[in-house]
């Protein structure tokens, strides 16, 4: 039995081993491809979820609520004059 312990109880070594062998392989300009992918896809989802949340926000209010989740609070008040804790 191996000593090797998979980054996720639900992945296997050889699912893992595969993974990280095809990440080797990528040329660095195509990993921050897939950053970048993967972080617009992220900023989509946010963008959906806070729509749910605040149907009656304009673009601008939900751009700004996207980046509330990456910054605090003060930080968008100076930045963008605007507080995400007002009501809108």
């Amino acid at each position: 039995m191996s000593e090797y312990v998979t980054q996720s109880r639900d992945t296997s070594e050889k699912v893992e081993q595969f993974w990280f062998d095809r990440m080797r392989a990528m040329e660095p300009w195509q990993k921050l491809e897939m950053v970048a992918r993967l972080n617009r896809q992220t900023e989509q989802l946010a963008l959906a979820g806070l729509r749910k949340r605040f149907p009656n926000a304009t673009e601008r209010e939900l751009r700004l609520r996207v980046a509330a989740i990456r910054y605090d609070r003060q930080t968008m008040i100076r930045a963008f004059g605007w507080d995400p804790l007002a009501q809108p």
